[in-house]
This record gives structure tokens, sequence and C-alpha cells, in this order.
């Protein structure tokens, strides 16, 4: 046996998740290792025919006050704390009766899962474990000797080296040891995040972020950037909760976009109709609804064809035949919607590297969030931006009302600001995109830029009119100066929807009025940056 490896003659077990629990055991007591083990766990050993001691055994004491100290005993922690070649350390063994514990297997009480379905304040308390978080940092710091599982995907690591070593290697316990630290991290990350809104708190001293790796990604935005995918926070239907029917690995860009994308899409309530999202680079190029999936696609291409070349496809339903059958007719990164039919994934599979993604659900656009941006030695923490125009009141700020069909264009094309990256202009006509303005320094220059790309996608369609002509339009933030308005007069807008709120408003409503265009306020800025 190598001089790093532990052998196991004592292991003690105390898990909430019992998934392999018994088969593992098992495996142990056929290797000569004797089982200790509490409560439930030990229960469950029992009544599977396995000879198991209660850790009363150990300390002289029941478990008492409901569970709440049976493991903070020196009878256990001296058992793992103990460093195997430290003579001191044998001595305090042999005089106090202790014995090694060379394996720990603890899972913690649910208390994620406990918040996560709603239960009390008190119940939540009650769910927050204290030994076994102390049992496995104890275990974890004295890895030297001691190997700890935190979670049943480590069963097989143990009992595979167990067969083939007779024991633990240093390596492996390291490893645990990281898990298992990580583990305890995220578990007091969970609990202070949840004292945190329970007190309403949003600012707290100290903020903790945890995830876990959902992915090992090839590269980040550029080959020489490191990156990977986690998992954490509150749950949300997306890229997080995805399953990929198909086509190649997803890259970090292919997961930032299809993020933005279907965070779009979101906007748009199935219940309303089909809507199609086309985003390239975090930008929707193009959106629209329709009678049909198929039908929303086709308008929402038709809004710049040539930008939605490489893209993301969000859909807000059940992708179908035949939106799939159009979709696939260009160079398409990634499908993403809450579910598709088996004839759809089957159309999508021919192409091999086309990644198609269903999530389940379609994310909630009101629900509240935390976003994170890293900044140099820091990070900026804000919340969702869960504004929706439908909750908004709407004020007519020049001579003109809007008439119901630009109201309804008004709605649509602010939805769609939103998530363009400011400055942003949109104008759109029969709830669909027809010019996108993204990122400019300056609002003038996306207004200019969105009916550029209309004049453009109505050239490749052999129009001979523009297709803002007769657009509503809508700016993500206030027009500073009437400027940006006239340049969306010129390209032929017939109603704006902006959020208001310049020094200059009256100007900028006075060249309304002046062209017979109707406006609207909606108090409301989405900057996205």
């Amino acid at each position: 046996m190598s001089t790093d490896v532990r052998p196991i003659a004592r292991a003690l077990l105390s898990v909430s998740d019992k998934t392999g629990l018994v088969a593992f055991a098992q495996t142990l007591a056929a290797r000569g290792v004797e089982l200790v083990s509490t409560g439930g766990t030990r229960r469950a050993l029992a009544d599977a025919g396995l000879k198991v001691l209660d850790v009363s055994d150990l300390t002289g004491f029941p478990e008492m006050m409901d569970g709440r100290v049976k493991t903070l005993h020196p009878a256990v922690h001296g058992g793992i704390l103990a460093i195997r070649d430290n003579a001191e350390h044998q001595a305090a063994m042999t005089a106090h009766g202790i014995g090694p514990i060379d394996l720990v297997v603890v899972n913690l009480y649910p208390f994620e899962a406990t918040v996560a379905r709603g239960a009390g304040y008190d119940e939540c308390v009650e769910n927050i474990d204290i030994g076994g978080p102390a049992m496995i940092r104890a275990a974890a710091k004295n890895h030297a000797d001691v190997a700890v599982v935190v979670d049943p995907s480590g069963y097989e690591t143990v009992l595979a080296e167990l067969g083939a070593q007779g024991g633990t290697t240093l390596a492996t316990r390291r490893k645990l040891a990281q898990l298992a630290y990580a583990r305890t991290a995220t578990y007091d990350a969970a609990i202070t995040r949840w004292f945190a809104e329970v007190e309403q708190d949003t600012t707290p001293r100290t903020r903790i972020f945890d995830g876990t790796l959902a992915e090992a990604l090839r590269y980040g935005e550029n080959p020489h950037q490191s990156a990977a995918f986690y998992r954490g926070g509150a749950a949300r239907p997306g890229v997080a909760t995805a399953r990929q029917l198909q086509g190649k690995a997803l890259s970090y860009n292919n997961l930032n976009d299809t993020d933005a994308a279907y965070e779009a899409v979101a906007e748009f309530d199935p219940a309303h109709g089909p809507a199609v999202v086309i985003v390239k680079h975090a930008n929707p190029c193009g959106v629209a609804q329709g009678a049909t999936l198929v039908e929303a696609y086709a308008r929402a291409l038709a809004c710049d064809p040539t930008s939605a070349f490489g893209g993301i496809v969000a859909l807000n339903r059940t992708l179908d035949a035949e939106a799939a059958r159009a979709i696939v007719e260009i160079f398409t990164e990634v499908i993403v919607a809450p579910d598709a039919t088996e004839e759809a994934a089957a159309i999508v599979g021919a192409k091999k590297n086309l990644r198609l993604l269903v999530t389940g659900a379609l994310p909630d656009p009101r629900a509240a969030g935390t976003l994170v941006k890293s900044l140099a030695g820091g990070l900026l923490v804000q919340s969702r931006d869960n504004a929706v125009v439908d909750d908004m009141a709407l004020t007519v700020v020049t001579k003109r009302a809007p008439s119901p069909k630009e109201l309804a264009d008004l709605a649509f094309a602010f939805r769609v600001a939103k998530h363009v990256k400011s400055n942003a202009i949109v104008y759109a006509k029969d709830l669909a995109t027809v010019g996108i303005g993204a990122g400019q320094m300056s609002r003038v220059d996306s207004a200019r830029i969105a009916a550029l790309k209309a004049q453009e996608a109505a050239t490749a369609a052999g129009l001979d009119e523009t297709l803002t002509r007769g657009s509503v339009v809508a700016s993500d933030a206030f027009f500073p100066f009437a400027d940006g308005l006239l340049t969306a007069i010129a390209a032929g807008a017939t109603a704006v929807i902006q959020p208001g709120g310049s020094i200059r408003d009256q100007d900028v409503i006075a060249a309304a009025d002046e062209a017979g265009i109707a406006m609207v306020f909606t108090g409301v800025r989405h900057f996205r940056h």
C-alpha cells in the first residue's frame, strides 16, 4: 500500500439524501468497515440488515433537543480530527477512549429545497444544519487522514479506490475536501441570502454568490480566454434548465446570446399568440408575432436577414415541424423553445451542428431577480429589470393620440427595446420589427442605423418603399434633443413611445406636434449596458 493511502476501518454516515446509501454501505460493510450512523440514516441501514452503531454508542449521550445535538462531541470530532501519526493526538485518543473515523459521509439538511417550496420561517430555520457542516469541515481539514463525501456522486470514487488500493489516496482526499468546502460554502451562501430576503435587505454588507459547474467550455468570448458555465441563484427557466436535444457543444457566446434571446421572447405571452426573436451578438435583429410560429419567424427574419445568418432563434411556444423547416433553411447556431415536437426535433436533427434546446417553460418577465456584473476589484449588483410595458400607465403627451393599431405596435416596440443595447431605437409595424439600432453612443445614430437597416431589408425584399414608412418607433430612454425624433419622423414613423423625463421634453413634444405624430411617455427607462 502506498504511504499516502489511508485504509477505512470506520465510517460515519449521516445523510438526508439517501440515494444509493444502502448499496454503498453494504459494500463498505463487506470490506470489514464498521458503520456508525444517526437517526433516519441508521434506521435505513438497520432495516437493510446492516450492523450499524448509533452515534450515541460512541458519545454516551442520546440525541437530544429534537436532534439538534447528537454529533457535537469529542468522541466524534476527536475521531475525525486526530492526526494519525501525531503521538500526542494518539495518546489523547487512547486516554479518552476515542476511536478514529476514517470516512465521513454527510449531506446536509435540505435547507435550499425547504426555502424553494415556500416553507415558513420556523421550518426554514429548523433546516439549517449545524452538526453536518461541522463534521464535513473537520474531515476536510484532516484530509491527510480522512476522506469526506458530501453527496452520492462521491460513492463510486471511494469504492473504486477502496477496491483497487485498499483505501483512499491523498489526491482523492484533497479533491473530496475541496468539494466538501464548496458544499458548506454554498450552503451558508443560501442561508445568508435567505436571511437578507427575509429582512428585505437589498444591500447586505457581504454578498456571497455560488454556483455549480454545469459545463467547462472550450474558451470564453475569445479563444485565449478560459470559461465555464455554472448554475446558481434562483431557479429560472432558460439556459440553466435547458435540455440540449441535439447539436454540438454550446460556446460561451452561444450561451450568452441564447439567454438574451430567450429573455426577450419571454416578454411575449404565448396566450397572445406565437412570437419569435432572432438574436445576434446579444441584440435582437428581428422580432415578430404572427398567427403561427412559421409566420412569426418569417416576419422576424425579414427585419434583417443579413444579421440573422448565424444567429439564435427563440420561440415562445413549442417548436413545430413547419417552423423547424423554415428555420433550418439558413445557417442558425441555436434554436431555443419551451419544447419541440418529435417531428420538429427530427428536422433539426438533420443539421448535425445546429443546437436545439428545450427549457420546459418560459421565464416570468415580471419575476424579481439579481443581476451581477464584474468590475476590476468588485461586483456591480442590481435587481432584474422586471418592468413590463403592459403594467405601465402610458401618457399621451401630443395633440394627436395614437390609434389602437399604433398603440399595439408601440407596446410591441417598447417590449423589444427593453432587450436592445443602449442607445436603443426600434421601429415596428404590424407587430414586427422593421428596423433596430443598437448600442450607439448617440441616440441619433441609433435612429439612423435602424432606418438604414430597414431600407436595406426592403431592398433585399424587392420593395419600393422603406419598411419604416408608416411604422412606430420606441426609444429605451428619453430623447435629449428633438434631433433623434426628427430622424425617426424622416424615416416615416407615425407614433413614438419613450420614457420622457428630459429637460427638453417640451421641445421634443413640439416637434412631434408639428409633424402631426402621436407620442406617449411610459415613465420607465430600459437602459441595457
